[in-house]
């Protein structure tokens, strides 16, 4: 039995380059629809920035829309990523 240690080199090194992308590229998806802190420096220190819901940290805001555009083109090219993978695997 003779193994091509080249061909299982590639292997490695294309699945480590592809895993790594693919998971940072669902990572900015998460990034663009997570939601803004706001820093609240008139309350900090008072109880009403004790008892708000973001705590000391300020004001939760939504995520832009372009933000969030991106998140759902990023969700979609980890889909395609996934699906095409699929696709290899079957054909």
């Amino acid at each position: 039995m003779d193994i091509d240690w080249a061909a299982l080199g590639q292997v490695f090194g294309v699945s480590l380059v592809a895993t790594v992308g693919l998971v940072g590229l669902f990572t900015l998806g998460i990034v663009g629809h997570a939601p803004r802190r706001t820093q609240d420096t008139a309350s900090s220190g008072s109880t009403a920035a004790a008892a708000s819901p973001a705590g000391s940290a300020g004001r939760v805001s939504q995520a832009s829309p372009v933000a969030r555009a991106g998140g759902y083109l990023c969700y979609a090219l980890c889909l395609a990523a996934v699906a095409y993978g699929i696709y290899l695997i079957a054909a």
